[in-house]
C-alpha cells in the first residue's frame, strides 16, 4: 500500500479484515510516534512509571505497586507482557513471577475486567513540559458492582501514591464504556475538567488526543468519517456479521452531533480560568467558538483526524494535538481577517510550547519540538527580536505586560460576548447556565472592566514579576493653574532628568498611583523608591508608611472570589482610610517651628479657633467582587462626604467591612487618625437603631452638620451657627428619631444634655432659669425640638400654661383614634426636667421634677385657637376666650388687637403680663392625618406672639 492510497470501507460491499487490520495498524502507529516523543521527554524513573502502569493493572501480586487484595478487579484485555517488562517488575521485587492471563471466563464472568488504559494530556504533544501530569483513563467491564469499583478505585489511588514517590504526577479515571456512551459519569474526567456535563467535547478530544497503553482499541477507529452519523448501524454490522471480535474493541460512542449547550458549558469553564490564566484557555476557548460558529454542521477535530488517518497522512507532526488545534484556528481567524487575534492565538501557542527559540538548545541536537516550532514561526516571519521579547517574558514589566493585557482581555471579552448570543440564538442556555453566564460576566466585569476610581489590574498570569529595582515619585503642577498629579518613572531619576522621559503611570492623586503599584506588585520590599515631592508635604517617612499600610491592609494575592459573592450586589469587604495625605494640616506652625499647646485637643475643632485638622480623606477599598477603588474626598465637607458615602456603601444585614484609618501628616498625626476612626465607629453604632431612622449630630470648627442615617439613604446636612441648628432640629419627622452626639458637639451649651434624652411615645419638657427670663425646650413624641424663651416669676406659672396646653392637645388627638382596636393607644407621658445649674456656669446635669400641680388662678384662664385653611391657601384663625367667639371674619385684620382690648378689661388694672394659648385645633389643616406635637408647639408659639405683641401696643 502506497502512503498516499486511502482506506474508503463501504458496509454494503462487504469488508475486509485486512482492511480493518491495517486501519487498525494506522492508528497504533500514530500511536506508538507519540508514546516515543512522551517518553523522551520523561526521567528514566517516569518512564518507569508509564512502563509498568499497563502490567500493575493487569496482575494482583502482594509486593507490587497498587496491592489491595486477591480479589481486586485486574487482568487488561488482550495483554500480554514482554520480557523487558517483566525485567523491570522483578527489579522491584524479584519474588514476582508473571502467569500468563489469556482471555477465559470463569463463572460466566470475564476474567479481564480493564478494557482498555489511555493516556490523556500533553504528553506526547509539542505541549509536553517537564510538569506536566498524566490523566490516566482506565475503562472496565460494566458488570463490576459496588465492592469491585471500590478496590479498583483503592488500587487505582495506591498507584498514584506510588507514581508520585518515582516523580510523576498521575490522576486515574474509572470509565465504564456503557454508561459513557449514555452520557452518563460519576466524576470529572481529566484533571483539567470542568465537572459539568460536556460528554461529546470531552470525547473529541479524547479521539484525537489519547495514547493507547493496553486493551482494547476503540471501535471508532474503524467507522469512516462518512458513516459517521450512521454509527449504530455500522458498528452493529461489524460486530454481528464477526468483521471483528467484540473482546478487541471498546465502544465510547460517536461523534455525528454535539447538542450546543456543551459550547456554552465549555466555554463559561475556559473563561472562568481565562481570568486568571489566560494563555491556557484562550486556545481552547477559540476552538469551541469554531464549533459554535459552524453549528450544527461541526467539523470537529477528532473527524479530521480520524479523516486524516484513512487517507494514510500519518505525519506525526501535523497530527500534533496542538498543532491540529493551531490549524483549525488558522484557517477560521484568515478567513475571517481577523489577524490581530491571529496573532495573539500564535503567542500563545508559543509560549504554551515554551521552547526559547532566542536561545540555543540546551543539548547540542535539538528536540523534536524545538524543530517543529523553528519550522512555525519561520512560516509566521517572526523575528529573532518578537522572538526575544517572547522568551524574556519572565522578565516583562509593566510596559510589556500592559500591552499584551489589552490583546488578552479583548479575546476574553469578545468570547464572552459570542457565547452570550450563542445561547440566546440557540436558546441553548439551561436556566442554570443562564445562571452561570450571569455569574461570569460578572466575574469578567470584576477582573478586567474600567470605571471611575477602580484600579487596573494588569497582569492576569502574564508575567510572574512586575516589580521594579528602582522607581522615580515626581509630584508636579498645581502652580499657575497647571494640574497637579504624580508619576511614576522608572530608574532613579534627577529633578533635571525626569521631564525628558516617559512615565509608567501618572494619575491626579498619590494614593490612586500607590494603590495601582501595590495591585499590581510594582513595588516591592526591595524596590528603591526615589522621591521628588514638589508642591506637597509628603515625606519619605509618610511615604514608606503609606505603603506599607495598603500591604498589610490588603496582601497580596487576594483570594479568590466564591460564586455566593458574584450572585448579589459588590460590598466593601475591606476599607483603608488615609487621612492628609502629603498634607500638613498645621503647615503654617510647622514653617515657624511653633508648637501649639492648648486644652482643645478634638482633631475636628482644634485649640481656640476650632481648627478642624482633617483635611483630605483618601478611600481605598477592596470589594467582594475583588475590585480595588479608590475615592478622593476634600473641600469643606470632606469628611462627611466620605463618611456618608461610606455608610451608603454597608451591606444590608451583613457584618460592615473591616476599617482601617491611618495618619502619618507631619503634626498630630495620630490623633486625628484616632479621632476619625471613633467618629466612623460611633456612626456605624447609630446607623441600625431598633428605635427608627437616627441621626447624628457632629461639630467641625463652628459649624454642625447634621447626618440623617437612613440605611443605604444617609445624607448630611450643614448649618452655620446654634439658631439654625435649633431650627432644623423641629422640623418634623415621619416617626420617631433618635438622635446621637458626637462626643465633642455642643460642647457648653444646655442642648448637649437636652438632646441625648430623648425619648419614644414620651414628650419632655426642660426648663432653665436665667434671671427674669427662662429657656424652655420640649423634645416632642418623635424628637423634634421647640424652644422659647419666656419671662420667669417662679416655676408653676412657667409650666402651667404650657401642661394645659399639652393637656388639651393630647385630648384632641386621643380624640381622634379608634377605640375598636384591641388595645387602646397609651396616653403619651409628659415629663419636666430642670437644666442645672443656672447661667453663668456650665450646663451640668439634668434633675426631674413634678408636674405643675397649682390650681388655675384668674390670670390663667382659657384661650382657645382654631386654625383652617381658606380657598386661597391662606389660614384663618378663630380665638375663644373663655368661650366667647373672635373671629377674623367680624375683626378682619384688628383679631388679636380685639382680643387684647378683652384680656385687659378682664385683668385688674390693665397688668400687661404674657397671654397664652391654652387650647388648639389644627384638624383642618394636618389633614393628612400626621398629628404631632411639634406642630400645634409651632402654631402656639406664633399665635402667642402675636397676641401678646398686641396687648403691649393695646
Amino acid at each position: 500500500m502506497t502512503r498516499t492510497q486511502e482506506i474508503r470501507p463501504d458496509i454494503n460491499d462487504g469488508i475486509d479484515r485486512k482492511v480493518l487490520s491495517q486501519l487498525r495498524a494506522r492508528f497504533l502507529k500514530i500511536n506508538d510516534g507519540r508514546l516515543a516523543r512522551a517518553m523522551q521527554a520523561l526521567s528514566t524513573r517516569q518512564q518507569l512509571v508509564l512502563r509498568l502502569l499497563p502490567l500493575l493493572l493487569h496482575v494482583n501480586h502482594p509486593l507490587l505497586p497498587g496491592y489491595v487484595s486477591g480479589s481486586t478487579p485486574a487482568g487488561l484485555s488482550g495483554f500480554e507482557p514482554d520480557d523487558d517488562l517483566l525485567a523491570e517488575a522483578q527489579r522491584l521485587t524479584r519474588s514476582f513471577s508473571y502467569k500468563s492471563r489469556r482471555s477465559s471466563t470463569t463463572g460466566g464472568k470475564p476474567n479481564m475486567p480493564i478494557h482498555g488504559l489511555f493516556l490523556m494530556g500533553s504528553l506526547g504533544t509539542v505541549a509536553q513540559a517537564e510538569q506536566s501530569d498524566m490523566d490516566l483513563w482506565v475503562c472496565h467491564a460494566p458488570d463490576l458492582d459496588a465492592r469491585a469499583l471500590q478496590e479498583l478505585r483503592k488500587k487505582c489511588d495506591l498507584l498514584e501514591a506510588w507514581a508520585a514517590t518515582q516523580g510523576a504526577e498521575t490522576h486515574f479515571f474509572l470509565i465504564d464504556p456503557a454508561r459513557f456512551t449514555l452520557g452518563d459519569r460519576e466524576a470529572q474526567l481529566t484533571s483539567d475538567d470542568c465537572g459539568t456535563t460536556q460528554h461529546y467535547l470531552l470525547l473529541d478530544e479524547f479521539y484525537r488526543t489519547a495514547i493507547w497503553l493496553g486493551g482494547r482499541t476503540p471501535l471508532w477507529w474503524l467507522v469512516p468519517v462518512y458513516e459517521e452519523s450512521n454509527y449504530s448501524a455500522y458498528t452493529h454490522a461489524l460486530l454481528s456479521k464477526r468483521f471483528i471480535r467484540a473482546d478487541e474493541v471498546l465502544d465510547l460512542g460517536h461523534m455525528a452531533h454535539i447538542p450546543p449547550g456543551e459550547f456554552i458549558g465549555a466555554g463559561m469553564w475556559q473563561l472562568f480560568k481565562g481570568i486568571e490564566s489566560p494563555y491556557k484557555s484562550v486556545l481552547k476557548l477559540l476552538l469551541t467558538e469554531v464549533y459554535a460558529s459552524e453549528h450544527p454542521q461541526v467539523e470537529c477535530l477528532s473527524l479530521r483526524y480520524k479523516q486524516a488517518v484513512f487517507a494514510n497522512q500519518l505525519d506525526l507532526d501535523e497530527l500534533d494535538p496542538y498543532i491540529v488545534v493551531y490549524r483549525r484556528l488558522e484557517e477560521y481567524l484568515t478567513a475571517r481577517g481577523e489577524l490581530e487575534r491571529l496573532e495573539l492565538i500564535r503567542r500563545c501557542l508559543y509560549l504554551k510550547v515554551n521552547k526559547k527559540l532566542s536561545s540555543p538548545p540546551r543539548n547540542r541536537a535539538k528536540s523534536w519540538q524545538r524543530l517543529l516550532l523553528e519550522r512555525l514561526t519561520k512560516e509566521w516571519n517572526w523575528t529573532p527580536r518578537a522572538l526575544t521579547m517572547l522568551d524574556s517574558r519572565s522578565q516583562w514589566k509593566v510596559r510589556q505586560v500592559s500591552a499584551e493585557r489589552r490583546a488578552l482581555v479583548n479575546e476574553l471579552t469578545y468570547s464572552y460576548r459570542f457565547l452570550s448570543a450563542f445561547a440566546r440564538t440557540q436558546q441553548a442556555a439551561s436556566p442554570l447556565n443562564s445562571r452561570d453566564l450571569g455569574v461570569l460576566g460578572r466575574r469578567l466585569y470584576a477582573a478586567f472592566e474600567r470605571k471611575a476610581g477602580k484600579i487596573e489590574f494588569i497582569n492576569p498570569g502574564i508575567a510572574p514579576d512586575l516589580a521594579e529595582d528602582t522607581l522615580t515619585l515626581v509630584h508636579s503642577g498645581g502652580e499657575s493653574g497647571t494640574e497637579s498629579q504624580w508619576a511614576l518613572y522608572n530608574g532613579s531619576l534627577t529633578t533635571q532628568e525626569w521631564p525628558d522621559f516617559a512615565p509608567l503611570k501618572r494619575a491626579r492623586e498619590l494614593i490612586e498611583l500607590l494603590a495601582w503599584c501595590h495591585r499590581n506588585s510594582v513595588i516591592d520590599s526591595s524596590t528603591r523608591l526615589s522621591l521628588h515631592p514638589g508642591g506637597s508635604d509628603l515625606s519619605e517617612f509618610e511615604l514608606s508608611n503609606l505603603l506599607t499600610s495598603l500591604q498589610q491592609a490588603l496582601p497580596l494575592p487576594l483570594p479568590p472570589v466564591a460564586e455566593e459573592a458574584l450572585l448579589h450586589s459588590a460590598e466593601p469587604a475591606e476599607v483603608v482610610l488615609l487621612i492628609n495625605v502629603g498634607i500638613d494640616p498645621l503647615k503654617a506652625h510647622s514653617q515657624l517651628n511653633v508648637h501649639m499647646t492648648t486644652e482643645r485637643t478634638d482633631s475636628l475643632g482644634y485649640a481656640g479657633v476650632r481648627e478642624n485638622l482633617v483635611l483630605t480623606l483618601d478611600q481605598v477599598s477592596l470589594n467582594s467582587w475583588n475590585e480595588l477603588l479608590v475615592s478622593r474626598y476634600d473641600g469643606p465637607h470632606a469628611l462627611l462626604d466620605c463618611l456618608r458615602d461610606f455608610l451608603n456603601s454597608l451591606p444590608a444585614h451583613r457584618p460592615p467591612p473591616t476599617l482601617r484609618v491611618r495618619c502619618f501628616c507631619r503634626n498630630r498625626a495620630n490623633a486625628i487618625a484616632q479621632r476619625v476612626e471613633e467618629l466612623f465607629r460611633d456612626v456605624l453604632g447609630s446607623l441600625d437603631d431598633p428605635l427608627g431612622a437616627s441621626r447624628y449630630l457632629l461639630q467641625i470648627q463652628q459649624q454642625y452638620h447634621m447626618l440623617d442615617l437612613r440605611p443605604g439613604q444617609v445624607s448630611h446636612c450643614a448649618l452655620s451657627d446654634l439658631p439654625m441648628l435649633v431650627e432644623h432640629l423641629g422640623d418634623e419627622q415621619a416617626q420617631y428619631s433618635p438622635l446621637r452626639l458626637d462626643r465633642y458637639a455642643l460642647e457648653g451649651e444646655d442642648l448637649a444634655l437636652i438632646l441625648p434624652a430623648g425619648r419614644p411615645e414620651c414628650i419632655q419638657v426642660f426648663y432653665r432659669v436665667d434671671g427674669e427670663q427662662a429657656e424652655i425646650s420640649v423634645l416632642d413624641e418623635y424628637n423634634a425640638l421647640w424652644r422659647q424663651r419666656l419671662p420667669y416669676r417662679d416655676e408653676q406659672s412657667l409650666l402651667t400654661p404650657l401642661q394645659r396646653f399639652l393637656q388639651s392637645v393630647l385630648y384632641r388627638r386621643n380624640a381622634l383614634l379608634p377605640l375598636d382596636e384591641p388595645l387602646p393607644p397609651a396616653a403619651l407621658d409628659v415629663l419636666y426636667y430642670e437644666v442645672l445649674p443656672a447661667p453663668p456656669q456650665r450646663a451640668r446635669h439634668l434633675e426631674r421634677r413634678a408636674a405643675p400641680q397649682a390650681s388655675v388662678s384668674h390670670p390663667f384662664y382659657d384661650v382657645q385657637a382654631i386654625v383652617e385653611r381658606s380657598d386661597q391657601a391662606q389660614v384663618h384663625v378663630t380665638l375663644y376666650c373663655n368661650h366667647r367667639e373672635f373671629s377674623e371674619l367680624e375683626y378682619g385684620s384688628e383679631l388679636f388687637s380685639a382680643v387684647a382690648r378683652h384680656i385687659l378689661a378682664q385683668r385688674r388694672e390693665a397688668e400687661r403680663y404674657p397671654c397664652y394659648i391654652t387650647d388648639l385645633d389644627l384638624s383642618r389643616i394636618l389633614d393628612d392625618g400626621h398629628t404631632q406635637t411639634i406642630h400645634y408647639l409651632r402654631y402656639k408659639a406664633e399665635l402667642e406672639g402675636a397676641l401678646n405683641r398686641a396687648l403691649q401696643t393695646a
